[in-house]
């Protein structure tokens, strides 16, 4: 019974975090089978708190530590009773009860890193590949908590859409990382407008900055148009996908917007976004 209550708990805990963290993805919980939401809560909360750790430090050595810390629970070696922290309890929980991949869960703090430091993004195969350990990682891993039986069968919709709503997520905190001279969108796309990251950044020519976004949401929308063209996906693991109906809005928003997207939210307020994600939980489309 004592563990169960501490399951409870930790429950509790993943969900109240993601509440705070990432409100979308714990509407998605919400949307989930009631006996798949601690697993899920724990997997996302792990997520948002990776997703986080720049916003936390003011240096990338501390970023890396915090990130060191997951890296060695998920191998094994984590210091101290991994119980004290909940999201990792939690976590450590959904790994064993689901045969989760650990080297997926590794591999998307080593994706984080990049986060750290304001290293240019060199060409659309680094975005996709950083946009796979991230947002396409995490739609199948909760796929296989969802059903280990139906996850293989999405898996390359996954990808298509987790590099989708990863775009959609960028541009939404490109003034963010604007500021902190910090920028994901592919140099490659930046030269094939004519800029370079010093000129995007200083945000002069409006006119082929506005180019490069309407770009780097053309490829979003890419991507979102692949996943869905990648057959149907099962109803058992479709949860696990209902975030993705929030990406088309936003790549939308941010081609008609350019350059404006520095000045204008492009983000949906909150109430439309999750009447949006019970409209594709119910017709299982995104």
């Amino acid at each position: 019974m004592a563990s169960e209550g501490a399951g409870r708990s930790n429950q509790d805990i993943c969900l109240a975090t993601l509440r705070e963290t990432d409100r979308d993805r714990y509407l998605a919980c919400l949307l989930s089978p009631e006996d798949k939401r601690g697993a899920l809560a724990a997997l996302y909360a792990f997520h948002a708190e990776l997703a986080r750790i720049r916003d936390l430090v003011h240096e990338p050595l501390p970023g890396e530590v915090r990130l060191q810390y997951w890296r060695d629970l998920l191998e094994g070696q984590a210091h101290g009773a991994s119980e004290a922290n909940p999201i990792a309890a939690g976590l450590l929980a959904a790994v064993v009860e689901y045969r989760l991949p650990r080297k997926s869960l590794i591999d998307m703090t080593e994706a984080r890193i990049f986060d750290l430091y304001d290293d240019p993004m060199e060409t659309r195969n680094s975005l996709e590949g950083y946009a796979g350990e991230t947002a396409s990682a995490l739609i199948q891993l909760a796929s296989l908590i969802l059903s280990a039986e139906d996850a293989p069968r999405s898996a390359e919709a996954a990808g298509h859409a987790g590099v989708a709503q990863a775009i959609a997520g960028l541009l939404m905190l490109m003034p963010l990382h604007r500021r902190r001279g910090q920028l994901y969108l592919p140099t490659e796309i930046l030269s094939a407008t004519g800029l370079d990251r010093e000129a995007f950044l200083a945000g002069n020519d409006k006119d082929r900055i506005s180019a490069a976004i309407e770009a780097f949401a053309g490829l979003g929308r890419e991507h979102l148009a692949k996943a869905r063209a990648a057959g149907k996906i099962a109803p058992s693991v479709f949860p696990a996908f209902v975030t993705v109906a929030l990406a088309e809005s936003t790549l939308l928003k941010a081609q008609k917007l350019g350059s404006r997207l520095f000045d204008e939210p492009i983000q949906s307020p909150q109430w439309r976004r999750q009447m949006r994600m019970a409209v594709a939980a119910t017709t299982r489309k995104f």
